[in-house]
């Protein structure tokens, strides 16, 4: 469940300085967004892609991936930070992001959400056009429950993968390679 709240979190600093209340945080546009904790079903699917993602990115030595609850700082002036389930940033964008010890001020090359049962099309929507909007190249939505990948290069192109078939990252992350199968443990 997405809640915005009212309060005086309205800059990065303020969130990361937050102290921990027990739910996932965002700020967009300088609105605090408290979503419950993820459940075991998309917890379980973004792990299985994180996995396979990080192997593949260590493997190739393409540059770093992160796990859920990593800030992004995407937005400044009103910030907005959001956290994917998973992601990868290559080499490239690390070296130009400034030094920091709380959020990236960077987008993700390749962002992954899985999409929570309380979620909106809407809401899932705008996220990924936000993240391409503020650079990143590809933004992966898991759909647990019609077991399909949306693939969202920019706003007029979305591929739906189904059951069979697979997702290649092409230039954006080594030519990284995930089925719809894997995702979902679909066995053929």
């Amino acid at each position: 469940m997405i809640q915005q709240t009212k309060n005086e979190i309205t800059t990065a600093e303020q969130l990361f300085q937050a102290p921990d209340i027990g739910n996932r945080l965002e700020l967009v546009r300088g609105v605090l967004i408290v979503m419950s904790p993820a459940g075991a079903e998309h917890g379980w699917i973004a792990s299985r892609i994180l996995i396979r993602l990080g192997t593949h990115v260590e493997a190739s030595d393409l540059g770093k991936t992160f796990a859920a609850e990593t800030g992004f700082l995407i937005e400044v002036n009103p910030d907005t930070v959001r956290a994917p389930d998973a992601s990868f940033v290559s080499h490239k964008k690390l070296s130009a992001a400034p030094p920091s010890s709380s959020y990236l001020q960077v987008a993700p090359d390749l962002v992954v959400e899985v999409v929570s049962p309380n979620d909106t099309s809407t809401d899932v929507e705008a996220k990924a056009e936000q993240w391409l909007e503020a650079g990143s190249r590809i933004v992966l939505v898991a759909d647990p429950r019609n077991q399909t990948l949306r693939v969202y290069k920019n706003k007029a192109q979305i591929e739906v993968l189904h059951s069979g078939e697979e997702f290649s990252s092409g230039d954006v992350c080594g030519d990284w390679k995930i089925s719809v199968n894997e995702i979902f443990d679909i066995q053929d």
